[in-house]
């Protein structure tokens, strides 16, 4: 029945439903008919013929799920009938060629981005205020009031104007004309920016640093010195307090292991040794001003697409993700590496049940050895804590029909396309390798995303079905819709929908060739990311306990 339901592979035993189906519902496929037992909400499964209890359940061609106790055809699939199970695997390569995507037409297309003294690219120029650890958090604060308004980097609070319409009317005893009040008439001031070739500074805080095991500490100034390498920044002002655990002599070093010729100027400044706060902050400020007017000295210049590096993200996913919003991002993946760019793929705990075709894909032993001991040492962490990777699907996933870890890891793994796996890096590894990378984080979308940036990436996809508003102080995150209800709904997170792909109005290669001519667009400038004009600066550093 076209548009009705879809099986995804010819060995799955189940059936999606691409529409509300209901109870008694005849649904005829490849000459089997099946009576629908239950009504079955779009994006839910349903049993193709009978289950018998512990029968294993195939979605995407492996194995998802088994069944818990019989299941009738017909009978719509719950975390009450199904349990997460996955396929073992060996760790033994059995790699193909790839047959990579015929890209010719972008071959000579390029995007105009920032170039770095060491061949990077960046998609935007920033500059970047961090602190060592959570106790300079205040002093950030202090200086982003002071900058971010005064060289018009502050976005229009509305909700502020809002807010002062309400005030004065309520002084002016109206009272009853505030409920009458829209915020979208609320006036606003605009910006005035005398550094035209920044895109903003990012006063990023966290609460890390001390306290923990030093080995997160060390963690954080690997990530730290990532974020200052991304091409996407030009400089960066980093505030110590002197006694912590992240020394500036430990972010030197990442410094060195990652870009021993770095360029960039990077301020670093200890409140310890500077004395007063007066004079910290001071100090900070002052370097900072005379650093941005020689960041604002770079212009936008032409890049090859072969200077992309594309992290790859889903989060808030639906049972649409993996067949219309993965699998497209997954196609513009293979784009960007036929063109000699890179793509990253992480979220290690959504990679459950599909290691070996990931092992499979691996250019080199090494690199599978490495894929294995990451993902055994992982699943053992969160075990030992007494959880595990089948714990991973949140409510909202198993409301809309991903009800194991390792349905949602089938979809979920298709954002990394079919290209080749040239390299594995564990957490705060930066990427130096073209074609598709795996990255070692966890599932939580902005533990994610803050690790692609600090591996390199310079633009984040990132897919979703039920809407979340994720971002990244330094890299344009690009929102993709599973489905057309969602672009509809939250048309302000939005930027790219696949949901003709469900509606069967697209193909997944016509959805991963304009999410490609999206990305260039966002790269050169010429359009915004929507998480970026909404200032989603989202920053989460792992700390290396359990984090699923």
């Amino acid at each position: 029945m076209l548009h009705k339901i879809l099986k995804i592979h010819p060995k799955d035993n189940v059936l999606v439903a691409l529409t509300d189906l209901k109870a008694g519902e005849q649904i005829e496929f490849e000459g089997n008919e099946i009576t629908l037992t239950h009504d079955v909400k779009a994006k839910h499964k349903f049993a193709e013929a009978a289950f018998a209890t512990d029968e294993d359940i195939y979605m995407y061609g492996i194995i998802c799920g088994k069944a818990m106790n019989a299941i009738a055809k017909g009978e719509v699939l719950t975390t009450q009938n199904v349990a997460h199970k996955t396929s073992e695997f060996t760790g033994v390569r059995d790699f193909k060629p790839w047959n990579a995507p015929d890209v010719s037409k972008w071959a000579d297309r390029t995007f105009m981005g920032y170039h770095r003294e060491d061949g990077q690219v960046g998609t935007a120029n920033y500059w970047l205020v961090i602190p060592l650890v959570f106790c300079e958090n205040r002093n950030i604060e202090i200086m982003k009031n002071a900058f971010v308004e005064e060289l018009g980097f502050a976005k229009p609070n509305k909700y502020k104007s809002f807010v002062k319409q309400m005030k004065d009317l309520y002084t002016q005893g109206k009272k009853e004309e505030i409920a009458t009040l829209s915020v979208e008439t609320a006036e606003q001031d605009g910006e005035s920016r005398i550094f035209k070739n920044i895109d903003g500074i990012k006063f990023l805080t966290h609460q890390a640093g001390c306290g923990g095991i030093r080995q997160d500490s060390e963690m954080l100034c690997g990530l730290i010195a990532g974020y200052i390498n991304n091409p996407n920044v030009a400089g960066a002002t980093i505030l110590s307090l002197g006694c912590q655990n992240a020394q500036p002599s430990i972010l030197r070093e990442k410094l060195d292991k990652i870009n021993p010729d770095l360029k960039k100027p990077v301020i670093i400044l200890e409140q310890q040794q500077e004395g007063t706060e007066n004079t910290l902050l001071t100090n900070a400020i002052q370097k900072t001003f005379l650093a941005l007017t020689d960041a604002d000295q770079l212009e936008r210049q032409p890049a090859p697409l072969s200077k992309l590096t594309v992290g790859l993200e889903c989060g808030g996913s639906d049972g649409f993700s993996g067949i219309s919003a993965n699998p497209s991002v997954g196609h513009a993946s293979d784009l960007v590496v036929a063109l000699g760019g890179k793509t990253i793929l992480s979220e290690f705990p959504e990679l459950c049940g599909v290691e070996q075709e990931l092992i499979n894909r691996c250019t080199t032993d090494e690199s599978a050895d490495k894929f294995v001991t990451l993902m055994r040492a992982y699943a053992a962490s969160a075990e030992a804590v007494g959880s595990g990777f089948d714990m991973n699907p949140s409510p909202g996933n198993i409301k809309d029909g991903l009800i194991t870890d390792a349905m949602k890891s089938a979809g979920a793994a298709k954002k990394g396309g079919t290209s080749p796996i040239v390299d594995v890096l564990d957490y705060a590894e930066y990427v130096t390798k073209p074609g598709l990378n795996l990255l070692c984080t966890p599932g939580n979308d902005v533990e994610s995303t803050t690790a692609m940036a600090g591996s390199g990436a310079n633009v984040i996809l990132f897919t979703t079905g039920l809407g979340t508003p994720t971002g990244n102080p330094v890299t344009p995150v690009l929102k993709v819709s599973s489905n057309h209800i969602l672009a509809e709904k939250m048309d302000d997170i939005i930027d790219i929908n696949t949901g003709g792909v469900i509606s069967g109005d697209k193909t997944i290669d016509q959805m991963g060739e304009e999410i490609l001519e999206h990305i260039i667009e966002v790269a050169s400038g010429n359009k915004k990311a929507k998480a970026m004009t909404l200032n989603q600066d989202d920053f989460i550093p792992w700390k290396r306990g359990v984090s699923l």
